[in-house]
């Protein structure tokens, strides 16, 4: 039998890992190329995804709560659906996933070092690579000291934009330049933002009393990061506007300084430097645990199957994983990761929301909502995005039917 993991991770700890993987993508990611897709749409686009993270959330925490083991929607998939579902729903998160850790790590390069952000970008990947080598209780504690100092930026960004004569909340009115089928693409790249939360379901393996605990945090985290999104969005957008806000590298930085604010301006940089170094390290837990699941049932290498006798984390892994993200992220692009990475975590979620419907009649409208809500955001996402992430699929869903052979 397969070694299990330590179960030494509570509701705060939970909570604070999926915020962690949240804050980075949401605020000083994804923010631009939504608010360039939905124009002043772009409140309306963030609600909608809010909805469809929430159905996918609850359906997750169900999930979550009676499957608690490594790996996520790859085993609630495999339990209820089939195992080709689950193997489905395994292979689009860790391609998907891999293609968020290279943009989290292209982030943190671009906020610390323009000029260098490749190499930043694998330096970044590597030493994350390390700290979650030494046991998942140390990536907790340094996730709590990250999604301190990131909430504590972003609340001084929303205090100098709302309270600077800059801010003009006109610029929030859904106008003319807003269509559903823009509105609807923001949703798509908004909840690349949403999608932290998994990690918690996925480190089931690692949380005591999952039954309780998940279903506690995965609203909690999902809830707090919500608040967290709508604040710095009417801030930033009343002080930029939409078109502004969807041509800005920095948009955070470009607020502050919009609203007279250049000190803090280096601040947000360092802020958004260590947003994503955050957003990373979640990202690398959850991707080396489904990693590890799917080794277990070898549908990947046995040999990634491994746990540490000493430190009790899959580490052969999370060095592939490590290894794996390093080459992406010094090749990537980061917008172009963010719409492919949006794609396999919708279909990673259309599964989950499946999986759900099965359990009992409770849930299934919510299960139904999610499902419905997922396709369709994955399908409005820009072309180039879709065909990407289908072929990946496809590649993926063929080496299963040779492997059955």
């Amino acid at each position: 039998m397969a070694q299990g993991l330590r179960r030494s991770l509570g509701v705060f700890d939970a909570v604070v890992i999926g915020l962690g993987s949240m804050v980075g993508a949401g605020i000083f990611v994804a923010l631009g190329p939504a608010a360039s897709a939905a124009g002043s749409g772009l409140l309306l686009g963030l609600a909608l995804a809010a909805v469809v993270a929430y159905c996918n959330a609850m359906s997750s925490a169900r999930l979550a709560a009676l499957y608690p083991a490594s790996g996520g929607t790859y085993v609630y998939g495999r339990e209820r659906l089939g195992a080709f579902w689950g193997y489905l729903a395994g292979w689009a998160f860790v391609v998907g996933k891999t293609a968020s850790c290279a943009a989290m790590a292209l982030t943190v390069g671009a906020y610390a070092w323009p000029g260098q952000a490749h190499a930043v970008a694998v330096a970044a990947v590597v030493a994350l690579t390390a700290v979650n080598y030494g046991g998942v209780q140390k990536s907790a504690w340094l996730t709590r000291a990250i999604v301190a100092l990131v909430l504590a930026v972003l609340a001084a960004v929303v205090v100098v934009s709302l309270g600077s004569g800059a801010a003009d909340f006109g610029r929030l009115d859904v106008g003319a330049d807003a269509s559903a089928g823009g509105v609807l693409q923001a949703a798509g790249l908004l909840f690349f933002a949403f999608a932290g939360y998994a990690r918690i379901a996925t480190l089931g393996e690692e949380v005591r009393d999952p039954a309780r605990t998940i279903p506690r945090a995965v609203p909690l985290a999902l809830g707090i990061a919500l608040v967290v999104y709508v604040c710095v969005a009417v801030s930033v957008l009343s002080v930029l506007g939409a078109g502004d806000l969807g041509r800005a590298t920095a948009p955070l930085a470009d607020a502050v300084r919009a609203a007279g604010a250049q000190w803090l301006a280096p601040v947000v940089r360092v802020g958004a430097a260590v947003a994503a170094l955050g957003s990373l390290l979640a990202l690398i837990l959850g991707v080396s645990r489904t990693t590890l699941a799917m080794a277990r049932d070898g549908h990947l290498p046995g040999a990634l199957a491994a746990v540490h006798p000493r430190f009790q984390v899959p580490h052969r892994a999370e060095l592939a994983v490590g290894a794996v993200v390093a080459v992406v992220a010094a090749t990537a692009d980061v917008r172009g990761a963010i719409g492919f990475s949006s794609f396999g975590v919708l279909v990673y979620y259309t599964i989950a929301n499946a999986s759900a419907w099965t359990l009992s009649s409770r849930g299934r409208a919510v299960a139904s909502t999610g499902l419905v809500g997922c396709l369709v955001l994955a399908f409005a996402l820009p072309l180039s995005s879709v065909a990407a992430g289908a072929a990946v699929l496809a590649v993926g869903a063929a080496v299963y039917g040779v492997r059955r052979l």
